[in-house]
């Protein structure tokens, strides 16, 4: 809001000035040394030249100046109070003395939407946002769409008198006047979050840096606020008089205002200038022309724009001299009421008293911000241009012609009967996931339900209305993307990125069975650096792998290995729940070569889909498998941890990842000299690599895969190379044999270019056409009778119990390949039929058949950025010991969305969205020779005393009592849980357009405490582990009045707390968990995730739900300590041994309440009266004096011992 009330007598029929009237017989005169038809008739260049002014209709402009490009009336007669350019979009936005807000489009001034704001109000000041534009009047701050529609109206105090606005982020807006506050208001709830006293009232200018708040008061005086507490800061007494304006730009703060005189206020021509490094005022600059507006300009240098009220705008530096040649003249309609610049600083806006707007710029084309997104423009008129309809398709919209509403004319629709025909609705196919898991009896099949419809409810559709990429229709589609066409979109349902949508209950009523029909886990995509969650599901199913890291154990605080066990144990637990890597995830952005390979992304790229997630994938795959080949060879100590014995895999100094994977690679170079070197190594895994293309070669030859994989793998390729003979480098030939053949081949496939692509692609067309004439010279094979009701089952489904040569469309890859080692140790690869044996004759040679197991995709989609699937093809134990079940299914894993698909359909890379990145194969019934037992590795012993990572930490500090042997929990035991969290990262959301708040990405919260207090014994209630967890990532925010952790609590170098690392606790509460203890806590639920434990239900007590009536609000610990324990608790903050007490004591107050669930119906009344009071007081626990002696007598009865600690 500018002050520019009482500057000119004829302006008092508008709204009561906020400074004192100035003199009536006072002129706001020019400088008497500048002669004013001068500035009329001439326009200065920067070399002093005189250049004839343009007319206001020409938009020749001179480049580096400032010239009128056009003027328009926005209301005749009603003066321009405020505008504004969109920082969005390319719109410079108007309000008037009238309350009408009017928007201009681009640099020709088109209008573009005009509505009303308020009844009467003046439009004080205009603010753009991503999804509205705020307007600020006397007493309400309305947000509105840029079409005029209303998001929300909020009406501030009758008394109120508002004059300036400020957006401090996308959420939080400030709001000034002439009362002696300032109000924060949240923009997502619409409401007072907090209101900040000022000691000189009269806010009528607000500006921010990135150091401080700016207020510009009407006294005079600017004063600098700090950011986060709104706390005064520093104070500058400008002016004597007034402030009319200011700006602040990188260390400078440049004011002008008005001097009070005898006779009034006078407009004082010499500028206050601060310099905020030194806090304190430098030399004035003294201007031409009066100033009422000001505003930096910094293009080349740091320019002030410095306006009068009669339209002379005058460029300077704010640490330099005024130049007369920089005056020019705006030809205003009355006197300036307004003024802003453009983010680019391309264009000035100008508004008058006579209504008219005047749009000044440097170029022809300017633009008024740097990257303007495209506005949306209201629709043609169907009615005149009718489009042209396709009546050929079943979804077209038969709303999109026209009609009267009564028409005397018949409509075609009207058919007589006798053309009517009545057509009986076929029955809707089976669900494919009965077929699956049905088993056969004679003619009767037999499978559990899968529970995805209602009751005595089959819903109907029409095969014909149904796409072929949206056939996947039991698949919910992500959020992302719902707006678009479903039949014009290539990338299947199931493919696309999936996203968590979350609500305010967070994750509790996202029903991720809609997404996974399995008892197999999925992983949660929101984690940083979660783009690998489909290589650890690989890793998960590769038996071996599993056994291995969940049978590791060592001392090493980010281990891979050991985490990656922790991880699989708890997807073993699950039943079709997803689960969270974010423990695993934390370890991997520790390590240095994860860093040093670019495999550590920041959220920026991962969300905006400018990395390569086909070749990032393929790094990671090759380092996981090095990282964990050397983090289980390393020989462990006599302890691998605190007293647990070395497992059976890392006993030895073999690693069964080099026994899985590994392959002696025997590596010759040789000279045209006649030298040769020879190494030998060992390789984890294989790089495709494909025949040279030249751009002369317009046809792509033939090559079967098995042809290329032997390339691969016996490369031959001419490099320069050190010669040791003739002591510099020469030309060489290297070449590579291997010497034996690993048990699973990893292939990186390197389709990283558009002529690899070309190359596969090709390849896919020579392999189908192949598959075509080979069904064609062959007669067709008798097939086996299946029973009548299966075929209608599956012709109903789209499916088929054959494989069909049009799946073979894409397809290059061959299922099953038979590799041998020969007599001259070379090596043999050709593609093998899937359901054949070798022959006694062949196994004998050593020939050896690979299944293929594992295909990773990259899907490339321009809506999110792509994403990374895979193919597994799931082995008989896990469906044993998931489904009960014994039979090998393949399945798509994308995130957390699960499915199970055709084995053709995981060869299948169509690369115009799918492209292959990692192929694994297997040796069939390899596993027997590896041993698959696992053996919980995580002993008691982690319970015992250990040492505190604090540097201060003394044993008169301890807050807990370490475990005896005789204290150890048996199975069934209690135990008191609470945990206290800190914020890595600020959740991210998003303001919808009808003003409510949506969660894109939720805060990244780490935990800091874990407290666990005996729950049966005479210790009852005394904790025995209450350990702070060190973290070596950045705290956002440590959450003090919540979680009670201090900045420092987890500095090993200040801190005076038990500090142990989040390896150390976590082996605790695994050891308690494997026990089979019973948790007591309030919102394990939440814990337990943040920790990343995945604990069984009849594991757990939480007293949210306990007290806790259907679809009823849950109660706050602090509420139900208060009303059933008398106990006031979280007075000032939070305390982690408090809250694992007082759950304790409500489940023992519980037990009574409910004598053990024998009295259900007297449990339902204490309740109802729970929720009764809890109305009645509003949730909130009274705050009474002499609260400590109110207490119950139950607070020292039902923990004696507690209370002598």
């Amino acid at each position: 809001m500018m002050n520019f009330d009482g500057l000119d007598p004829g302006m008092g029929d508008y709204p009561p000035a906020l400074h004192a009237s100035l003199d009536p017989g006072m002129e706001q005169s020019l400088d008497p040394r500048l002669d004013p038809s001068l500035l009329q008739s001439v326009e200065l260049d920067p070399a002093g030249l005189p250049v004839p002014v343009q007319g206001s209709d020409s938009v020749h402009l001179l480049e580096g100046m400032y010239s009128e490009l056009h003027s328009v009336v926005s209301e005749g007669g009603v003066p321009v109070c405020a505008s504004h350019f969109d920082l969005q979009e390319e719109l410079l936005w108007i309000g008037n003395h009238r309350g009408h807000a009017t928007s201009f489009f681009g640099p020709t001034m088109g209008r573009y939407s005009s509505f009303q704001v308020h009844a009467s109000d003046d439009i004080r000041q205009i603010h753009s946002m991503e999804s509205g534009v705020l307007f600020l009047s006397k007493s309400n701050l309305k947000c509105v769409t840029r079409g005029g529609l209303v998001m929300f109206d909020y009406l501030m105090e009758e008394s109120a008198d508002m004059h300036s606005l400020l957006l401090t982020d996308n959420t939080t807006a400030l709001v000034g006047g002439l009362q002696n506050y300032v109000t924060q208001i949240d923009l997502n709830t619409v409401q007072e979050t907090q209101k900040f006293s000022v000691e000189v009232p009269g806010v009528a200018i607000m500006r921010h840096s990135n150091r401080f708040f700016f207020c510009g008061h009407t006294s005079g005086k600017v004063s600098l606020r700090d950011l986060r507490s709104f706390t005064l800061e520093q104070e500058f007494d400008a002016y004597s008089g007034s402030l009319s304006d200011f700006d602040v730009h990188g260390n400078l703060l440049v004011t002008c205002g008005f001097s009070s005189r005898m006779s009034g206020q006078a407009c004082e021509r010499f500028l206050m200038v601060y310099d905020l490094r030194m806090m304190r005022a430098i030399s004035p600059l003294q201007v031409h022309v009066d100033p009422l507006f000001l505003r930096f300009i910094p293009t080349y240098t740091s320019r002030l724009a410095i306006i009068s009220q009669t339209g002379q705008c005058q460029f300077c530096e704010p640490t330099g001299l005024a130049n007369l040649a920089d005056v020019f003249h705006v030809n205003t309609v009355g006197q300036l009421m307004s003024f802003d610049v453009s983010s680019s600083k391309q264009a000035l806006a100008f508004g008058d008293s006579g209504g008219c707007v005047h749009l000044w710029s440097d170029s022809a084309e300017a633009s008024f911000n740097s990257y303007s997104r495209e506005p949306e423009f209201a629709l043609p008129c169907m009615v005149d241009t009718l489009p042209h309809l396709d009546w050929n398709h079943d979804l077209l919209p038969l709303s999109l012609i026209p009609v009267p509403l009564s028409s005397p004319e018949q409509l075609l629709s009207d058919w007589a009967s006798a053309y009517i025909l009545p057509q009986p609705r076929h029955a809707p196919p089976v669900d494919p996931e009965i077929l699956r898991t049905m088993k056969t009896v004679g003619f009767i099949g037999y499978a559990p339900n899968p529970r995805n419809r209602l009751r005595n409810q089959v819903p109907y559709k029409t095969k014909e209305a149904e796409n072929e990429y949206d056939s996947y229709n039991q698949v919910p589609e992500s959020p992302i993307g719902r707006e678009e066409e479903p039949h014009l979109y290539m990338v299947p349902k199931k493919y696309r990125k999936v996203t968590i949508k979350y609500s305010k209950l967070g994750l509790e009523d996202f029903d991720f069975k809609h997404y996974n029909k399995t008892l197999f886990a999925g992983l949660e995509p929101h984690i940083p650096n979660a783009y690998c969650n489909c290589m650890i599901q690989v890793l998960y199913f590769l038996e071996p792998i599993r056994c291995l890291v969940q049978n590791h154990l060592c001392q090493k605080e980010f281990c891979l290995a050991c985490e990656l066990g922790f991880l699989f144990h708890m997807l073993d637990l699950s039943r079709g729940d997803p689960c969270q890597a974010s423990n695993f995830l934390r370890a991997f952005r520790t390590i240095p070569e994860a860093s040093a390979l670019g495999l550590i992304l920041a959220d920026s790229d991962e969300q905006t889909g400018k990395v390569n997630l086909g070749r990032l994938i393929q790094s990671w795959n090759r380092f996981i498998l090095t990282h964990l080949h050397q983090e289980t060879q390393e020989q462990e100590g006599p302890q691998a941890y605190r007293g647990v014995s070395n497992s059976a895999f890392g006993s030895s100094g073999e690693s069964v990842i080099g026994r899985l994977f590994g392959c002696e690679v025997e590596n010759s170079s040789t000279c045209r000299c006649g030298k040769e070197t020879v190494r030998s190594s060992l390789t984890l895994l294989f790089t495709m690599h494909y025949p040279d293309l030249s751009t002369a070669d317009k046809i792509i030859k033939e090559y079967d895969f098995s042809e290329i994989l032997k390339r691969s793998i016996c490369l031959e390729q001419n490099t320069q190379a050190w010669c040791e003979n003739c002591e510099k480098y020469q030309p060489t030939v290297q070449t590579r044999n291997i010497r034996c053949l690993p048990d699973v081949l990893v292939i990186n496939c390197e389709v990283n270019s558009t002529k690899e692509a070309e190359f596969w692609e090709a390849q896919a067309q020579y392999a189908f056409k192949k598959a075509i004439k080979k069904e064609e010279m062959e007669p067709p094979k008798p097939r086996e009778p299946n029973p009548p009701e299966w075929e209608e089952l599956c012709t109903a489904e789209g499916l088929s119990l054959y494989t069909s040569v049009e799946e073979l469309r894409h397809v290059w890859i061959p299922l099953s390949l038979k590799m041998t080692m020969n007599k001259n140790k070379e090596l043999e690869v050709t593609s093998w039929n899937e359901g054949e044996e070798l022959s006694s004759s062949e196994e004998a040679q050593g020939a050896v058949v690979y299944d293929l197991v594992v295909t990773v995709p990259h899907v490339l989609d321009p809506r999110t950025g792509g994403n990374l699937v895979a193919h597994i093809k799931v082995g008989e134990t896990y469906h044993q010991r998931k489904e009960g079940v014994t039979h090998q299914q393949w399945y798509l894993f994308n995130d957390f969305l699960i499915e199970p698909i055709d084995k053709c359909e995981a060869a299948q890379f169509d690369l115009s969205w799918k492209v292959p990145a990692i192929l694994y194969y297997t040796k069939r019934n390899c596993h027997s020779k590896y041993d698959l037992r696992i053996k919980n590795p995580i002993e008691a012993s982690v319970l015992l005393a250990e040492a505190s990572l604090a540097r201060k930490q003394r044993k008169s500090h301890a807050t807990f009592i370490p475990l005896m042997l005789s204290e150890m929990p048996q199975a069934g035991d209690l135990v008191g849980l609470d945990a206290e969290f800190v914020t890595l990262n600020q959740e991210e959301a998003e303001l919808r357009s009808d003003g409510t708040k949506s969660t894109i990405k939720p805060s990244q919260m780490s935990v800091a405490r874990i407290t666990c207090v005996r729950g049966q014994g005479p210790n009852e209630g005394v904790p025995f582990i209450d350990d702070y967890i060190s973290t070596q990532e950045q705290v956002v925010d440590y959450l003090t009045q919540y979680s009670g952790i201090k900045p420092g609590d987890l500095d090993a170098k200040i801190s005076s707390k038990h500090l142990t690392t989040l390896k150390s606790t976590y082996l605790k509460l695994r050891f308690l968990i494997d026990v089979g203890v019973k948790f007591v806590g309030h919102g394990l639920q939440k814990d337990f995730r943040v920790i990343n434990l995945l604990v069984l239900k009849d594991q757990v007590i939480d007293t949210v739900y306990l007290f806790h009536m259907p679809r009823k609000r849950m109660i706050s610990l602090r509420f139900l300590a208060w009303y059933f324990l008398d106990l006031k608790i979280q007075s000032e903050t939070h305390d982690s041994t408090e809250d694992a007490r007082t759950a304790l004591q409500l489940y023992r107050k519980y037990l009574m309440l409910s004598s053990k669930g024998s009295r259900p119906e007297e449990f339902r009344k204490v309740l109802k009266g729970l929720y009764e009071k809890g109305r009645k007081i509003d949730w909130k626990v009274p705050d009474c004096e002499g609260a400590e002696n109110q207490n119950s007598p139950k607070n020292t009865a039902v923990f004696p011992s507690v209370m002598g600690m």
